[in-house]
């Protein structure tokens, strides 16, 4: 299976760190590729309308997108390692902790949009501020709700995905403060999926 990806994407990271936690690495061919809605890459339009990474085709020629779509298809294929919960408490916590990193990704990208990407004359600091909002509330959750400790699903790797990215971009501070999140990070990043897939490049728009 291909999977075009890019080194720089959260969402895209999500599902390579996915993939080697559910012992699927070996199966994909990683193929990098160049985004962003300012710059159009005919070879990812020709698979996903949305011109968006990662997708991931299969060896019929079928593709599957976004990151949420390609985990949930490669946990089919997981066998015992697994790391989507089918049923239960278990899979609604891993869900939400999954709805939380998706909308750390959002809120990051838009607020650099407003603060770096977009011309200066253009941005709208309020929605800066809005988006920083949401991404200090969802810090301070993690913090106190985070269900960090149970054995690893989709969750745990949405969230340090999501956060490494923050941290790449140099986007407000996760870990001042949140000694709880700080630590988990901290240990998370020693994964050995995490340490085969770190962030790397720029965004060409």
């Amino acid at each position: 299976m291909d999977l075009l990806y890019q080194t720089h994407s959260p969402y895209a990271r999500k599902v390579l760190v996915f993939a080697h936690e559910a012992g699927l690495a070996g199966r994909l061919r990683v193929i990098h590729h160049e985004t962003s809605p300012t710059n159009r890459n005919d070879a990812v339009f020709a698979v996903n309308p949305l011109g968006k990474v990662p997708v991931l085709v299969l060896e019929d020629s079928e593709a599957i997108f976004d990151s949420v779509v390609i985990c949930d298809y490669l946990n089919t294929l997981a066998g015992q390692r697994q790391l989507i919960p089918a049923d239960g408490p278990r899979r609604w916590v891993a869900l939400r902790m999954q709805a939380i990193a998706q909308g750390l990704c959002e809120a990051g990208i838009a607020l650099r949009w407003e603060t770096t990407r977009r011309p200066e004359h253009l941005r709208y600091p309020p929605l800066a501020e809005g988006m920083t909002t949401k991404l200090v509330e969802s810090y301070d959750y993690l913090e106190r709700d985070g269900v960090l400790d149970e054995p690893l699903h989709i969750g745990h790797i949405a969230i340090a995905t999501a956060l490494d990215w923050l941290a790449f971009r140099k986007l407000p501070d996760f870990e001042t403060g949140r000694p709880r999140l700080s630590k988990w990070y901290r240990a998370f990043l020693q994964r050995p999926s995490m340490q085969a897939t770190v962030y790397d490049g720029e965004t060409h728009d």
